[in-house]
């Protein structure tokens, strides 16, 4: 399911005008849309006392969406230190922000403790020793080991670098307990881009059963449990939207079941990015070069550096060609990076492109600009954003060559060895 058709029929209408302002490429996201889908998670999860969705800021690292979200109530889950100054330059403190690091120095810790600070989310037992000091409230990253993926993103658990395992769970809070830790929280994420809502109520009773027996056996309470992000997106069109509806439903269950048995419930946390986002951005780009060898090539002129989704997974992007509908001719959508990946599409089926034309990229609203690089010396594309009352505002400038060689004006520094 590409993009929504309102989104398309504003884009028909507007994107010629966009074009002839700002130039191509660009990525352009859909304010209306990240909103009505922020709202309906919020309403999906109303009964749920103290939900709150942390969004994930390394899907769209751009602090006039992350004011979007502020907006709407949504804290912000953060990776890095970067990201961390993102979220309190829009305003967010304390526990409006969970840091999610993983190898993570002292120095990044004592960053995010300063400034209002952040929940702590460790990743790793081995990082407690590296805290400047134990703060009152903890979270650690659950791994459980073997537990069906999924998808081949995320990866199996018991190969992934993230997360504290099972066996040491226990030690974990146990350490953080005794060096005054007395609120505490669970967090574990487990999937990327799924689409069954069962695998997201299956993660929230893992995680009710483990925050069980650690409740026994250590004498805390959990004020949270936060399932992760992970929620996915249709990105082609025979493939059908999370049910967000029901997974909320059978998650009340767990959480109704749980209150029976303690009296009490946790709050429920996630920390959706490309769920929110992701279905609001297209990457428009102009075809400028047609290529007749063993297959047709057409180039247009973004490139992977600009959406490297496509080349790095393999992964599907649905394209339109603006003004054109018939599909005509099969072709590869390809960037000018002198890697044979640079591909936005291999052998896809499109109206026939002339040099001119403008084709629009679907579902880029997440991991799209975010993921961006240099090599080749490439620099990233603009983006903008499609406001509520129909105007375009320019919310990162495109990057320049001075950009790129500014780390090459340096002073001097010599060692002798």
């Amino acid at each position: 399911m590409p993009i929504s058709k309102d989104f398309q029929q504003r884009l028909s209408g507007s994107l010629p005008s966009i074009v002839d302002h700002y130039g191509t490429p660009f990525h352009l996201y859909d304010e209306k849309g990240i909103r009505k889908t922020g709202e309906a998670l919020k309403k999906a999860f109303a009964d749920f006392d103290g939900f709150r969705e942390y969004f994930a800021v390394k899907a769209l690292p751009n602090p006039e969406i992350m004011r979007i979200m502020r907006s709407m109530d949504f804290g912000f889950d953060c990776s890095s230190v970067a990201e961390l100054q993102l979220s309190r330059q829009v305003g967010a403190r304390s526990e409006e922000i969970m840091f999610t690091s993983n190898n993570t120095s002292r120095l990044e810790f004592e960053m995010a403790e300063a400034a209002g600070g952040s929940i702590l989310n460790l990743d790793d037992i081995s990082l407690i020793e590296k805290l400047p000091r134990m703060p009152e409230l903890i979270c650690f990253r659950y791994n459980p080991g073997g537990r069906r993926t999924g998808n081949e993103i995320i990866g199996n658990p018991i190969e992934s670098k993230y997360g504290v395992s099972h066996n040491q769970l226990l030690d974990a809070y146990r350490r953080a307990q005794a060096q005054g830790a007395r609120r505490f929280g669970l967090h574990t994420m487990l999937a990327s881009n799924e689409l069954d809502y069962n695998y997201m109520v299956e993660t929230a009773r893992m995680l009710l059963d483990v925050i069980e027996w650690l409740s026994e056996a250590l004498s805390i309470t959990f004020e949270f449990i936060n399932i992760g992000g992970g929620m996915g997106i249709p990105y082609r069109p025979d493939q059908q939207p999370l049910d967000i509806q029901s997974m909320a439903q059978e998650i009340g269950t767990a959480f109704d079941q749980f209150k029976g048995r303690h009296g009490y419930v946790p709050r429920l946390y996630m920390e959706s990015g490309r769920f929110i986002t992701g279905p609001h951005g297209v990457l428009v780009t102009r075809a400028i070069n047609r290529k007749e060898i063993y297959r047709t090539y057409v180039g247009v002129d973004a490139c992977m550096s600009a959406l490297m989704r496509p080349g790095m997974y393999g992964a599907y992007h649905h394209i339109d060609v603006l003004g054109k509908e018939s599909t005509e001719e099969t072709v590869d959508v390809v960037g000018s990076l002198c890697e044979n990946n640079d591909k936005f599409a291999i052998q896809r089926t499109l109206p026939e492109i002339e040099d001119g034309d403008i084709l629009y990229i679907h579902d880029t609203g997440a991991h799209g600009h975010a993921m961006g690089f240099n090599y080749n010396g490439k620099v990233r594309p603009r983006e903008l954003l499609l406001r509520m009352d129909g105007t375009v505002e320019l919310i990162r400038r495109e990057e320049t060559l001075d950009d790129y060689f500014a780390t090459l004006q340096f002073e001097p520094d010599k060692l002798s060895i």
